[in-house]
């Protein structure tokens, strides 16, 4: 994980290749958004990947070999992130360099806008295509962040969507070229720098509570 302040943003760049959720990335993560808490001079962030990927999901591999409890847990953990995200003090963007799958693309919808590739990459959410019901707080989260014709329609096919598709959707606020995508959503994040935490965060709380309740829920796999 690397954490690189730009004057009144600072870019959190997740450096696990797919970089799946499982506790280490998880630690990763919740440990970035302490220090960012903590800065001086109410920074904004943007979330970003490396290479051809911003995130595809759970950790599958990682579940399949660790006790059922354990597993259930992580997904919990994760539930939580996504509520905090959601929630935060301080903006938060998503620089969507590559491909943006199931959980990594929830964790995209739960900031609090999206910068995507123009040119490669895929924003997807392919649980019906492996006989997976979305978990409640899954639903709130996507139905509570895209337009009913977007939620339906990114839910119910499957469908891998280019930078150019996602934004014709409003699934993303804009596309950039590969280059350029970490600076749109710098720039994007900027407006959303200097505000004060506790307002952020109560504004939010305000527009997600029902979100942010049943993320919290307790799952069954």
């Amino acid at each position: 994980m690397q954490i690189e302040r730009r004057d009144q943003v600072v870019v959190i760049t997740m450096e696990r290749t797919e970089n799946r959720f499982n506790p280490e990335h998880l630690d990763e993560l919740e440990g970035a958004l302490d220090e960012i808490g903590a800065m001086d001079g109410r920074p904004a962030a943007v979330l970003t990947g490396e290479d051809k990927f911003f995130s595809n999901g759970l950790d599958l591999e990682w579940m399949g070999t660790v006790d059922p409890a354990d597993a259930k847990a992580m997904v919990e953990r994760t539930m939580r992130l996504f509520a905090r995200v959601l929630t935060s003090p301080f903006g938060v963007v998503a620089a969507i360099n590559g491909h943006c799958f199931a959980a990594g693309a929830m964790l995209a919808l739960a900031c609090d806008a999206r910068v995507m590739r123009e040119d490669r990459g895929f924003f997807s959410l392919p649980e019906v295509d492996i006989n997976m019901v979305f978990l409640p707080g899954m639903s709130a989260l996507v139905a509570g962040r895209l337009s009913p014709i977007a939620a339906h329609e990114a839910m119910l096919t499957g469908g891998r969507f280019s930078g150019p598709e996602a934004a014709a959707l409003g699934i993303v606020d804009e596309v950039a070229p590969a280059d350029g995508v970490v600076d749109a959503a710098v720039e994007r994040a900027g407006r959303l720098a200097g505000k004060d935490p506790d307002t952020v965060a109560g504004i939010k709380r305000g527009l997600y509570s029902d979100v942010v309740e049943k993320l919290n829920l307790p799952i069954e796999i």
